[in-house]
């Protein structure tokens, strides 16, 4: 270590700080972490792999002391407010050129902010989003990182070293211009929140339709795990039935309050997407599931209001289990593409310069959304790399086509017997609607010129019309 400088520094040492600073010493890099609680600095010493160069300090100044420059420091702290907070003790600490990386789920508008105000005082500001949870932290995430294209080649090698590897590439690339980093990582966690929502769906069908218990259900997880839905959210789905609960001699999935919570960023996504319109029915349901989750005392009145109980499925077991795999896949699909569709949108229209066949690779190991459909989806974007939405690839449209039947079975059955299941409908209803040439929409414009003279344009010639209906 040249002058017994390290070459980077954490701020934030909570789980995903300590980790992702213990990955960076493993992999050869000499590195220090900041953390007002003397506990945490203590914890990241003992943790390190002999023979690596890991401090813990408990001061800014004295970490930004011993950082090489031009200086690279990371922060980890909740999004909002704390963010600023830092950056105002930093700055009377750094010299110009410094580079400054936000890892945490910023909205992108304060990290758009933030690269703008620290570049008018000369410094490089950059939003990292970064997917895997403490484990991906600890052995190799997915890394978002996008803003200042200046200050990227400083940190690329540390963060290509860190990333989780694909056929040998790391899951990193610089993924655009200003808060680009931030937006792909909303997405992600969009097109997250979508997956999971699918998820739960056939779980409760599954589970109260088919009436399987936990030992059948994690034997249908894996076998789907094991093919064409191979992915990390139905892989931890198989491991989650087999978990006992240690307070009852019950399976804790069992145990567990059916009372979703959130951090916002599918809300920030579906938000967004609206600003930009862009449709992502099944990111939007996803929301909304989660939010009348929350409701569990007046679902509960409503339960005995409407004589709500369980109703089997009749259909032969094996039946059933194969239309809802093919209408997992079908709507998971639905899921990346509206992502991806609000990614090529935004990138023109906030002007970031979004690379869509990188985010797709960056995405195929480390984060949450991982699965086997990425390398898929990353073959579209290599013939097409600005492909618009992933349903106009021929490719895909097969596979749709071969599934789409079973979804329409799956969505009949749960109707018949009384089964939410908004995250299939909407993938469903957005297939549909995308495919049809013509929408009954001329009857809205209809509507909006008779009661509000907003005007409409002619199928047989181009202008804008008003009549006076």
């Amino acid at each position: 270590m040249a002058n017994n400088l390290f070459n980077f520094g954490m701020i934030g040492l909570g789980v995903m700080g300590r980790n992702l600073l213990l990955n960076m010493a493993d992999h050869g890099f000499a590195v220090v972490g900041f953390d007002k609680d003397a506990q945490k600095t203590a914890t990241l010493e003992s943790s390190a792999t002999p023979g690596t160069q890991v401090k813990g300090v408990n001061t800014l100044a004295e970490m930004i002391q011993q950082l090489e420059k031009p200086r690279k420091l990371m922060m980890l702290v909740p999004a909002g407010k704390p963010v600023d907070d830092v950056i105002h003790d930093l700055l009377p600490l750094l010299e110009k050129g410094d580079i400054v990386i936000d890892g945490g789920n910023s909205h992108y508008t304060d990290t758009l902010r933030r690269v703008n105000s620290l570049q008018e005082k000369g410094f490089h500001f950059m939003g990292v989003g970064i997917s895997g949870g403490e484990q991906g932290a600890r052995t190799g995430p997915s890394i978002m990182p996008g803003g200042d294209p200046a200050a990227y080649p400083h940190v690329q090698p540390l963060l290509e070293a860190v990333a989780a590897k694909v056929n040998g590439s790391p899951c990193v690339a610089h993924l655009g211009k200003g808060a680009a980093g931030h937006y792909v990582k909303m997405v992600h966690n969009g097109i997250e929140y979508a997956i999971m929502q699918l998820i739960s769906e056939t779980y409760d069908l599954l589970h109260r339709g088919l009436g399987l218990e936990n030992d059948e259900l994690h034997k249908i997880y894996k076998n789907w795990n094991e093919g064409e839905l191979q992915s990390f959210l139905v892989e931890i789905t198989k491991d989650i039935f087999l978990k006992k609960d240690d307070k009852t001699d019950n399976r804790l999935v069992d145990m567990i309050l059916d009372k979703a919570g959130s951090k916002g960023t599918g809300k920030w996504t579906s938000q967004d997407a609206m600003d930009i319109g862009v449709p992502i029915p099944v990111i939007d349901m996803a929301v909304s599931m989660r939010e009348l989750s929350s409701y569990k005392e007046e679902r509960a009145q409503a339960a005995v209001l409407y004589k709500t109980s369980t109703v089997d499925i009749p259909i032969p077991m094996e039946v059933f289990i194969q239309q809802v795999q093919d209408a997992l896949y079908f709507a998971t699909i639905l899921s990346y593409a509206q992502g991806l569709s609000m990614l090529h949108t935004a990138s023109t229209e906030l002007d970031m310069q979004i690379p869509l066949p990188e985010v797709v690779r960056v995405w195929r190991g480390g984060c949450i959304i991982r699965s086997s459909l990425l390398e898929v989806f990353y073959a579209a974007f290599q013939k097409n790399p600005q492909l618009s939405n992933l349903l106009l690839d021929g490719e895909i449209a097969q596979l749709l086509q071969a599934k789409k039947q079973n979804i329409r079975n799956v969505i009949i059955h749960a109707i018949h017997m009384g089964y939410p299941v908004a995250g299939l409908m909407a993938a469903l209803s957005y297939f549909d609607a995308y495919r049809s040439e013509r929408l009954p929409t001329n009857l809205i414009q209809a509507q909006r010129d008779y009661f509000g003279a907003h005007t409409y344009q002619r199928t047989d010639g181009p202008g804008t019309f008003h009549t006076q209906w």
